[in-house]
């Protein structure tokens, strides 16, 4: 077992050390005096000891000013990051607010440089089936919706009212497969009938002579022969003519002008007067 002097040999030294000076400096007071070889040689072995403490508080002060001021960092950080969300949710609406204000303009345009009870519509619903080929609007019967109506974007046709209730109506699209409408050639005037493609999401050009002047690129308009679509909308542009050696007639793909997966907003137009003989059916050969 250690004898109490081994237990507390550091603490009786550094209690020595300390007690030396203190007890000096109540001897002699406020006098004066030249350090002895006493002084020096407690002082030569308290100034090391004294500056391990002095580091020692000192790096622990300054650890925690540190630890503080990495909290209040993160802190901010953490205000910064929830502002810049808020931001980001706030530019994202401002952006959509944006393009739907560039989409009613355009539309508003259209119906003013187009006199007639245009009745405007929000699309809010499609058709669940993976060939997308008619949609409902938020407009019906109320509003003045009538079955057989044409429907209409700034950029082109989008087909026609194929039901209409109080507050609703479904649309049927220009390219489902059961829809054909008059169309003509706006560089040649040739006429022909542009049918539904169902799932490719596109027309194709039916019943155009064989010697037609028909080109890849060419702006396809309804003639308003079909008793639907009044003159003059455009439908979409051709592609991939497939012109053979015999026959009367000549077909070509049509890539619509509007793109049917994303309407939001759709006019829906009067339906034309109708024209006695000179117009025929829908789906009849213009």
């Amino acid at each position: 077992m250690l004898s109490p002097y081994k237990r507390y040999r550091e603490f009786l030294i550094v209690a020595v050390l300390l007690a030396y000076p203190f007890a000096s400096f109540l001897i002699t007071g406020r006098k004066g005096r030249d350090p002895n070889w006493i002084d020096r040689s407690v002082l030569a072995v308290a100034s090391p000891l004294q500056r391990a403490l002095n580091w020692a508080v000192e790096g622990g002060a300054q650890g925690w000013r540190h630890y503080a001021a990495l909290r209040g960092v993160r802190r901010d950080y953490e205000v910064l990051q929830e502002e810049d969300q808020r931001l980001r949710a706030r530019l994202m609406q401002l952006e959509e607010a944006r393009a739907e204000n560039v989409r009613l303009k355009r539309m508003l345009g259209y119906a003013e440089s187009n006199p007639g009870p245009e009745v405007p519509a929000r699309v809010v619903g499609v058709n669940p089936v993976s060939t997308l080929i008619s949609l409902r609007i938020d407009r019906g019967e109320s509003d003045g919706v009538r079955r057989g109506m044409p429907v209409v974007t700034p950029d082109g046709v989008v087909g026609r009212i194929h039901r209409a209730t109080g507050g609703y109506a479904d649309v049927v699209l220009i390219t489902d497969p059961n829809s054909k409408l008059g169309v003509k050639v706006q560089r040649s005037r040739a006429r022909a009938t542009a049918t539904g493609g169902g799932g490719s999401h596109q027309l194709r050009l039916e019943n155009a002579l064989r010697t037609e002047d028909l080109r890849d690129g060419d702006l396809i308009l309804t003639s308003g022969t079909d008793g639907v679509y009044p003159p003059g909308l455009v439908v979409g542009r051709v592609t991939g003519i497939d012109r053979k050696a015999y026959g009367m007639f000549q077909t070509a793909d049509v890539i619509p002008a509007v793109d049917m997966s994303k309407l939001e907003e759709v006019l829906v137009l009067p339906s034309p007067p109708a024209s006695g003989s000179d117009a025929p059916s829908a789906g009849g050969k213009p």
